[in-house]
């Protein structure tokens, strides 16, 4: 244990009554996008999180692309400490296909439904804390699925409604249904592009903010190499940043964080929690990690404090995020 355990500052999401410890944790990378899995140390790592003081834990139906996998990891690891912590997870697709390049979009509300009494069972709980819409679907009305999502709401069965990679438009028509307690889209020193446009709505609707891949997809966590040595199962091997050309410049970008970082006696990866935990109080960001030394020292940046100084550093060496998009343009979201 150190000084830190389970004093995490909190801080509030929404207006509904949300509130968590300013840094959660993601497990995507638990069980699918970025190469083979450790089950023992993952849960290891989620055990660690609870007594650090990590009260938001996101997890989703396609990270076990359809069999409920890294859901029931999550509910294993934290079944006995339940009342402590917030669940999120999402909705949104159609696993049918089996495959990540075999599924497309479906938020009718009866899948709403039959998707979350499959969350509820693969977590092994009575509620879930947040239910996200994982992706906007453009066949569904979003009064439809903020309807729907209200429903199970009042039922008790969902706490708090969210919304992922949605825009200024979806955001507020379904804000005006049911109230949206947090957007969670991606957000960090490398990308930027929600600054433009939806942080300035979900602050105006008081809407909490979760940024995911907060370290720029592991960019930050310096064992980065090109694509091409990238396994075809992890997401790197085509990500943009990670191309030839873009990744030069961005390891350049890094190397020059570092530096500051190490300025300052920290991590170049807690520097960038840092900043972004320095964008508003209505911000928390759940770094992905298998791993329990990367989890104590993403979690110590809650407590690291960066100057104006600092800000304008940063600021001046990724002004406009990273060099090379996010996704390919099939699968950008769309606002």
């Amino acid at each position: 244990m150190t000084q830190h355990d389970r004093n995490l500052p909190h801080r509030r999401l929404g207006t509904q009554g949300l509130e968590v410890g300013a840094v959660g944790l993601g497990t995507m990378g638990m069980t699918m996008a970025y190469g083979s899995s450790d089950e023992q140390s993952s849960i290891a790592t989620l055990r660690r999180a609870h007594e650090l003081g990590v009260t938001l834990f996101d997890t989703a139906e396609l990270y076990g692309m359809g069999t409920g996998s890294n859901e029931e990891l999550l509910g294993r690891a934290v079944k006995d400490v339940r009342d402590d912590v917030v669940l999120a997870t999402k909705f949104g697709f159609d696993l049918s296909g089996g495959t990540v390049g075999g599924f497309g979009l479906n938020s009718r509300p009866e899948h709403i439904r039959e998707v979350t009494e499959n969350s509820l069972r693969h977590l092994g709980t009575d509620h879930i804390d947040v239910l996200y819409q994982h992706r906007v679907d453009p066949e569904v009305p979003i009064e439809d699925v903020a309807g729907a999502v209200g429903e199970l709401i009042a039922e008790g069965k969902v706490r708090y409604f969210g919304l992922s990679e949605a825009g200024p438009d979806i955001i507020r028509r379904a804000h005006a249904v049911h109230p949206v307690s947090v957007l969670q889209t991606e957000y960090s020193v490398f990308e930027r592009a929600v600054e433009a446009e939806v942080l300035p709505v979900v602050r105006e609707l008081g809407i909490g903010f979760v940024p995911y891949s907060p370290l720029g997809r592991g960019f930050l966590t310096g064992a980065v190499k090109p694509a091409a040595e990238y396994p075809a199962d992890d997401m790197r091997s085509w990500d943009e940043r990670w191309q030839p050309g873009n990744y030069e410049k961005n390891l350049a970008a890094v190397r020059e964080l570092t530096a500051l970082a190490e300025s300052k006696g920290i991590a170049v990866t807690q520097l960038a929690l840092a900043w972004l935990l320095a964008q508003g109080e209505d911000i928390v960001p759940i770094p992905g990690t298998r791993s329990p030394r990367r989890l104590e020292e993403n979690v110590a940046s809650a407590y690291v404090d960066l100057t104006p100084e600092d800000l304008a550093r940063i600021q001046e060496l990724l002004p406009r995020g990273s060099a090379g998009s996010r996704y390919p343009e099939s699968m950008m979201p769309t606002w």
